[in-house]
């Protein structure tokens, strides 16, 4: 992975230990908002990202791509895959803008003649789908290649197409997650919406107004258990449960009472086979926004009743990295797993007045955690709850 907080998962983990937040102000967006918006932006330049992707001088590659295909190769590197094309695999790679970080620095080109082609290696990068097929040509993986766009959700949804290819035997090994970068798009619109935040973002706070946005990739290797016993691979975890629901309730906003996050989450767990009192931590999607949170929050009480586990959003250290949070998030639940840790929700101070809960805002080391819930939730209702198991095997 790589984030706001983080060139790769360890250097993530250490920031998440020391409570460090990637929020601040872009050094690469042209943009009105530069000193006004916070954002969670990847620290390297578009072209220092090339030189750790081995792709200096290398036409029509976006910051999205490379940010990707940086996250890319460490997965491999870290699940010991010296040869992705060794064997058959899908890679499901998710995205809400693709290339729009750079086509929107050139679009008043294309109506300018003496500018003439200077914009050409862009023009497919819009397509979400060209960061994949960079991605993938890039590794070899060419078997199963597809893209997800759901918003919020895509690469939590990413990684249940992959286990989904995995469990009908189309595939033995699905790498997968999704890719983001910052654009002033993004940021006008969300901006339009009046859902950012000028300060660093509250989640679960009573005076919460808004996300910040962030950038950053991330991929997980996805193995059926025959593949991993055959070749000796280290678990790190298992992905024993999934679901995404949609309660069609409104465009952007999510149903008052929870509707579906409570059935996602419902749902995973009851995949998993795990009953709510095996929950240790949710990491919740947690937006900061006034919607999200008492949504969220009421699906949290409704499943758990009154003994809602330990949760807390990350999105205070990484921002809201759109289609990238799901992949995000789920190393980070892994890493809970693998570290007994879960991580503080930065810059809360009041109980909201909807909740009878309140996040977790310790770092809480030598916690025994077994299973996580992982939450990702969209526009349109697209809600996705990932459960995150301990490998008992």
């Amino acid at each position: 992975m790589i984030s706001a907080i983080g060139s790769n998962v360890m250097e993530n983990l250490r920031s998440l230990r020391l409570q460090q937040t990637g929020l601040g102000y872009t050094k690469f967006i042209d943009t009105i908002h530069r000193n006004t918006l916070p954002v969670a932006e990847v620290p390297q330049s578009t072209p220092e990202l090339a030189a750790m992707a081995g792709m200096e001088g290398t036409a029509g590659y976006t910051r999205t791509a490379l940010l990707g295909l940086v996250a890319m190769q460490e997965s491999l590197q870290s699940a010991g895959i010296a040869d992705a094309t060794a064997l058959p695999a899908a890679f499901i790679n998710a995205s809400t803008v693709g290339g729009m970080c750079d086509t929107e620095q050139v679009y008043f080109d294309i109506l300018d003649p003496s500018k003439e082609g200077t914009f050409l290696q862009f023009i497919d990068t819009l397509d979400c789908a060209d960061c994949t097929q960079r991605i993938a040509d890039a590794v070899g993986i060419n078997e199963y290649v597809a893209t997800i766009s759901t918003a919020c959700s895509s690469s939590a949804n990413a990684l249940m197409y992959g286990a989904r290819m995995i469990r009908q035997g189309l595939v033995q090994r699905a790498v997968c997650g999704g890719t983001e970068a910052l654009t002033r798009f993004t940021m006008n619109g969300f901006n339009s919406l009046k859902n950012i935040d000028k300060q660093f973002c509250r989640p679960f706070d009573q005076h919460r107004n808004g996300l910040n946005l962030g950038e950053g990739a991330a991929y997980l290797v996805l193995e059926s258990e025959s593949l991993v016993r055959e070749r000796g691979a280290r678990v790190l975890a298992e992905l024993s449960g999934w679901c995404n629901t949609n309660e069609a309730f409104h465009p952007t906003a999510p149903s008052p009472e929870g509707d579906g996050a409570y059935g996602a989450m419902k749902n995973a767990l009851a995949m998993s086979g795990r009953s709510a009192e095996d929950v240790q931590y949710v990491n919740v999607h947690g937006t900061a926004t006034l919607n999200n949170d008492a949504s969220e929050g009421k699906a949290l009480e409704r499943l758990f009743g009154g003994n809602v586990p330990k949760f807390s959003s990350t999105k205070p250290f990484t921002g809201h990295t759109l289609a990238a949070a799901g992949a995000i998030e789920a190393i980070y639940a892994v890493l809970s797993i693998d570290q007994q840790m879960i991580f503080p929700n930065l810059n809360f101070s009041e109980k909201m007045e909807e909740l009878n809960i309140v996040p977790e805002t310790q770092l809480l080391e030598e916690y025994p955690v077994r299973n996580v819930i992982s939450n990702s939730f969209g526009f349109g209702g697209n809600n996705a709850s990932l459960v995150i198991s301990k490998y008992e095997g």
